[in-house]
């Protein structure tokens, strides 16, 4: 081989090599900060902004109509794991971490504090909070808070949640 050629190639293996140096160093600094605080969710039965009033948890209006509001988050997969299912609250920490409503102690692949689940309004919504592996609702990465009904899936780490009544 010629002499610029194998040049070309030490470069872009140092370069190929100072990138997956950078991603260990991300991934690394990602589980050992601290996580970002979050506001928590208005009680239920607060006033919204225009004096309209929130929902209740229930998912009933005043007419007392179900309106089909996920009631617990269930595990579904992978395999083995399915079963385990977690009442909805105002709001929910999913995560490694033994302190999170959620957790998932046995999913090396779920940060110790991954995602949040939390009543705002009349519905619920799911937030990815600076997980290495992100959190999907229905195969589709959370950038920002997103709303979730029942039947949505969310996975997190290789865990497959899913909202049920």
């Amino acid at each position: 081989m010629s002499e610029p050629a194998l040049r070309f190639l030490e470069y872009a293996f140092l370069a190929l090599l100072y990138l997956f140096f950078l991603r260990v160093v991300r991934a690394v600094w990602a589980e050992l900060r601290e996580p970002r605080t979050v506001p928590a969710p208005a009680p239920p039965g607060a006033t919204a902004p225009g004096g309209a009033r929130a929902a209740p948890p229930g998912g009933r209006d005043r007419g007392g109509k179900d309106r089909g509001q996920p009631r617990r988050l269930v595990v579904v997969g992978p395999g083995r794991s399915a079963g385990p299912a977690f009442p909805l609250s105002s709001e929910l920490t999913i995560g490694r971490a033994p302190e999170c409503a959620v957790a998932l102690p046995d999913d090396n692949f779920v940060s110790h504090l991954h995602a949040r689940l939390f009543l705002k309004g009349h519905e619920y919504w799911v937030e990815d909070l600076g997980s290495t592996n992100g959190t999907l609702v229905n195969g589709k990465r959370v950038t920002s808070a997103v709303p979730v009904r029942r039947g949505d899936r969310l996975q997190v780490g290789r865990t497959v949640l899913e909202l049920q009544r």
